[in-house]
């Protein structure tokens, strides 16, 4: 069942499993301020009994990042371009960075894990939509890299959170700075990477996690997440604290008692 097919995004349902698939090849899934509103409204768009989002993208990119004709100073025909961004008032400017964020956050919703599968180049809002899912499987040709410094820019599509989450501080400042390349050995050596197989085998090892994430119950994995997404914002005891209550909630649903 497809959602959504436009602006270079498709959304097909099939039972418990979404896809949300990039679908500018030619452009190497460049993306586009239309495309960011599109993944927003995929999100919006999902049934409630999806339990799992695989985001994946056809051609040999992944997404080489946000389109270049958004850098022109007349940038995408109807939409306002970054010199007209720039000349708004604060709130105007804070307001449309956070709607372009909205393509980038729903993809952690505890009811649902999501995976990347990712190929080739994943550069700039590319790496950071790629950063945005809970969980990444990549192909062994995988380049990852955070370009905006480059550009005069910073990565603002909720990219640095979960970069310093997953590989610290120094790295995520150095891969940052640098604009460098992550190949996938490194990508799985400091966790950017669940799991790297070769291209061919890419769909299929994305597949497999999905169904395996199906296999517990739905609400024990929702209450994992949850607890695992917190964990840092909490103490030592706060968590334990937050692990009984989950606890306490999960064997009262078991025993039939659930509110």
């Amino acid at each position: 069942m497809t959602l959504l097919d436009e602006d270079g995004v498709r959304l097909a349902v099939d039972g418990a499993v979404a896809t949300v698939t990039l679908d500018r090849p030619a452009k190497r899934n460049a993306q586009t301020f239309a495309m960011w509103r599109a993944l927003a409204e995929a999100g919006r768009l999902l049934p409630g009994d999806v339990r799992v989002v695989v985001l994946r993208a056809e051609g040999p990119s992944f997404s080489a990042g946000l389109d270049r004709q958004a850098l022109t100073p007349e940038g995408f025909e109807g939409e306002p371009s970054f010199v007209d961004l720039a000349r708004g008032s604060d709130a105007e400017l804070d307001a449309a960075i956070a709607g372009y964020q909205e393509a980038f956050t729903w993809w952690r919703r505890n009811d649902l894990v999501s995976i990347a599968a990712v190929q080739g180049h994943a550069v700039g809002a590319g790496f950071q939509l790629a950063l945005a899912c809970d969980l990444r499987v990549c192909a062994d040709d995988v380049r990852f890299a955070m370009r905006e410094t480059a550009l005069g820019l910073v990565p603002d599509l909720t990219g640095t959170h979960p970069l310093v989450a997953l590989v610290g501080y120094a790295r995520a400042l150095e891969i940052c700075a640098t604009g460098r390349f992550v190949h996938a050995e490194e990508a799985e050596r400091t966790g950017l990477a669940n799991l790297v197989v070769p291209r061919a085998e890419l769909d299929g090892a994305t597949a497999d996690l999905a169904a395996a994430l199906l296999a517990a119950p739905r609400d024990a994995v929702i209450e994992t997440k949850a607890l695992l997404r917190g964990a840092a914002g909490r103490t030592y005891d706060e968590q334990r604290a937050a692990e009984r209550a989950a606890q306490a909630r999960r064997l009262r649903e078991l025993a039939g008692l659930g509110d």
